[in-house]
Parts: C-alpha cells; sequence; structure tokens
C-alpha cells in the first residue's frame, strides 16, 4: 500500500487521513430564500482562479454554498463546496455527476479545500473524473468552509464533526442535490443517476452515503460508489489508546476525533478524560490546517508520548468505545454496488480493521468488489480500474459481488 500512501501525502496536506464520525469570487452571486431543503443553493459564484492544468479540462465552475444535514443532531447546516463541468454537451439523459469525497484536510474553517486553486491537491484525481466525462461535485464536509459562508443564524452547528461518517454522507448526497440545481441553471440537464468516490476520509463519505441513500437521497438515485482506504472500522482506536500503541497518525486522528466529540456533545463529553501532556498542552495547535500551523503541529505531534491519549478511566475508556462504534462503518446496508481499494500500509486502517468492516458489510448483503493491495501494489489514484468500474455501473453492467462470488 506503499503506492496509496505516495498519492494520498499529495492529497493531505499532511497525512491526515481520517473519516465521518457519527451516527448514523465573485461574479454574479445568487441568493435563494429558505425553506431550508437539503441541496437548496445559498449562494454560488463563478470558479475564475483553477490551477491551469484543472481548467483545462472544465467547461464551467461554481463555488456554492448549500444546505445540508447534521449527522449529530440532525440540524440543517450551511456547506461549501465546489461543482466543475466537463468542456461539451451533456450526453443522452444527463450528466451522470460524480460526488468525490476529498482525504481529511483538517478540522477548522477555512479547511475545505474548495477555495483552493488545486482543491489541496485533489486536482489530479478531479481533472481524470472530468476527461472521463463526468461533472464533479467536491463538498468541503461540514465546518471546513470559510465562516463568512457557512455562519448562520446563533445556536448552528458550524464545526467540523470529525471522523462523523452520517454527516459526511449527508454532505456528499445533498451536494449532488445542488449540484443538480446548478447544473439544470446553467449549461444542461443532470442526470439523477450520480456514483460517489472518495479516498481516506472522503472513502467514509462515499461508503456512508451509499447506506444513507435511500433514506436521504429522494429524487436521486446513487448506481455506485468507489471507496479508496476508506476510514470505516475504527473501533480498535480505543483499545490500542488504552494499550500505548496508536501509530502517529492514530494518535492525531484520534485527539481530531475527540475534538469533534466535544463539539458536537458539549458538557455531555469531558475532553479531561482523555488528553494530557502536551496533547492537553497544545490541543488547539494540533487542529490546524494552515501552512504554518502544519508545520508547528508536525514538530508537536513529535512529542506525543502513549499517556497523552490514554483514557483515564475504565469507564472513559467504554465511553469512547460507544462513541467511535457510533462512527464506524457499516451501520446498516448499502443501496448501490461498492469497489473498495484498500492496502497494508495505512497509517490509520490496518488492513484488518478494513476487513472487520467489509465482512459486516457482506453479512448485511452488500455487493463490493474488493481490491486488497498489497505492500507493492501499484497506486490505486491511478484509477483506470475505477473508472472502468465506474463506466460498467453508468452502462447497467451488472457490479463484480466479491461477497458472494457472483454478479449483481
Amino acid at each position: 500500500m506503499r503506492g496509496i500512501l505516495t498519492t494520498l501525502s499529495l492529497l493531505m496536506l499532511i497525512a491526515f487521513v481520517g473519516t465521518a464520525c457519527g451516527g448514523r469570487t465573485s461574479h454574479s452571486t445568487t441568493e435563494t430564500a429558505p425553506p431550508e431543503n437539503y441541496g437548496d443553493v445559498i449562494a454560488s459564484d463563478a470558479a475564475t482562479d483553477l490551477d491551469p492544468s484543472l481548467q483545462a479540462a472544465v467547461g464551467w465552475a461554481q463555488r456554492f454554498t448549500y444546505y445540508s444535514r447534521s449527522g449529530i443532531n440532525d440540524s440543517t447546516t450551511r456547506v461549501t463546496g465546489i461543482l466543475l463541468v466537463p468542456k461539451g454537451s451533456p450526453p443522452s439523459g444527463g450528466w451522470t455527476i460524480v460526488a468525490y469525497g476529498h482525504p481529511a484536510t483538517g478540522t477548522l474553517p477555512g479547511c475545505g479545500p474548495s477555495i483552493s486553486p488545486t482543491l489541496l491537491d485533489s486536482s489530479g484525481v478531479v481533472q481524470q473524473l472530468l476527461q472521463a466525462g463526468y461533472p464533479v461535485v467536491m463538498s468541503d464536509y461540514q465546518g471546513l468552509g470559510s465562516l463568512d459562508k457557512i455562519r448562520d443564524r446563533p445556536g448552528r452547528d458550524t464545526y467540523h464533526p470529525f471522523l462523523d461518517s452520517t454527516t459526511v454522507g449527508y454532505n456528499l448526497i445533498d451536494s449532488v442535490r445542488a449540484a443538480r440545481q446548478l447544473i439544470d441553471r446553467a449549461v444542461g440537464q443532470a442526470s439523477p443517476s450520480w456514483l460517489a468516490f472518495g479516498v481516506g476520509q472522503g472513502g467514509q463519505a462515499a461508503w456512508a452515503a451509499n447506506e444513507l441513500a435511500a433514506n436521504q437521497g429522494w429524487n436521486l438515485t446513487l448506481i455506485g460508489a468507489v471507496a479508496v482506504s476508506p476510514v470505516a472500522d475504527i473501533n480498535g482506536l480505543a483499545d490500542a489508546a488504552q494499550a500505548g500503541t496508536l501509530t502517529s497518525q492514530q494518535q492525531l486522528d484520534l485527539q481530531a476525533f475527540l475534538a469533534g466529540v466535544k463539539n458536537g456533545y458539549g458538557d455531555d463529553f469531558d475532553l479531561d478524560d482523555y488528553r494530557g501532556g502536551i496533547v492537553k498542552q497544545k490541543w488547539d495547535a494540533l487542529l490546524a490546517c494552515d501552512t504554518a500551523g502544519l508545520e508547528e503541529r508536525a514538530v508537536i505531534a513529535g512529542q506525543i508520548t502513549p499517556e497523552d491519549l490514554r483514557p483515564h478511566s475504565a469507564a472513559a475508556l467504554a465511553t469512547l468505545r460507544g462513541y467511535l462504534k457510533r462512527a464506524s462503518l457499516p451501520q446498516g446496508p448499502t443501496q448501490a454496488p461498492m469497489l473498495v481499494i484498500y492496502g497494508d500500509q495505512d497509517p490509520l486502517m490496518p488492513a484488518a480493521w478494513t476487513e472487520a468492516a467489509l465482512e459486516r458489510a457482506c453479512e448485511m448483503g452488500d455487493v463490493i468488489t474488493i481490491r486488497h493491495l498489497p505492500n507493492d501494489a501499484p497506486d490505486p489514484l491511478d484509477m483506470p480500474e475505477a473508472l472502468d468500474w465506474m463506466a460498467q455501473r453508468v452502462n447497467s453492467v451488472p457490479a463484480p459481488n466479491d461477497c458472494g462470488g457472483q454478479t449483481s
């Protein structure tokens, strides 16, 4: 899986691989008024400052703010994102949109990739999807957009619930509804059929969206989901923290997870039951996503000891297990076939954890094409197999099912 890590390092600013936790410039700007329907576009602006290599594949692009849903408390939230449409005319039946779930980029407002000309180094993957003829919509995920875009009425959730799979799953689904609105208004027809594609935290978002699509997707039809190095079953973080065996990446992601739980549950969750030493002293600095902050964060990360993230009591350990179980996938059966690509060297997700999630998903009746890449495997983000798998779903070819050794 070394190939995965090489490319992911370009996609993540720093190896901040994560996933979702939780339960189940200005040219003409448009504003829409309530009601706050999930996926309604609140505001949109032409994206004219994209990296030239990306711009070459784009016919039309918009940054936008839309309504979505919190997986923590079901409140309506404001989320930012970007839509990129390929050059040319839509095919018969309309464009099939791909919702791209980006790798983890941080946990604070301003950490979203939509404002970056290179999409925080996700441009290579997005460019390949565009060249394959798909419009691509990328959500920043709840709480990662600029505060001036996401700030809502007092009391609304503008934080990022890191590792809340339900929230990012909702964010992906609702971004597709928003993208269809924008496409239908401006450049042609969008199909109700769509695909999900995600890496790392985005892989969990794509998987979670597949589980949620039947209820949250109303007028949409998800026809397939690709999850590369997905953060799925993270139950093992609690026992690893207790045993003092967390990897460096797991330490950083657990800290960010704890911050998200605190933001989501407030006084019901006591952070000081789970942190000490330099983690407690430098808590805010460890959450940074800006360039200068990342340099300091890397220095601090090298000083974290096992004691700094060890639960302080048996009760605290049991509580952490509960939150992680609520965050882990699968939570339920999926709607559409799925391609899962994972390897042996993921710094957050040991292969055994991914395999445990896949085993439970298969038991639920999911249709999954499974690609387990050994240490020396080629980089999955070359994407030929993923693109071919997606094209087959568009063309209604039955998906290979490695759960049951059959197609469906």
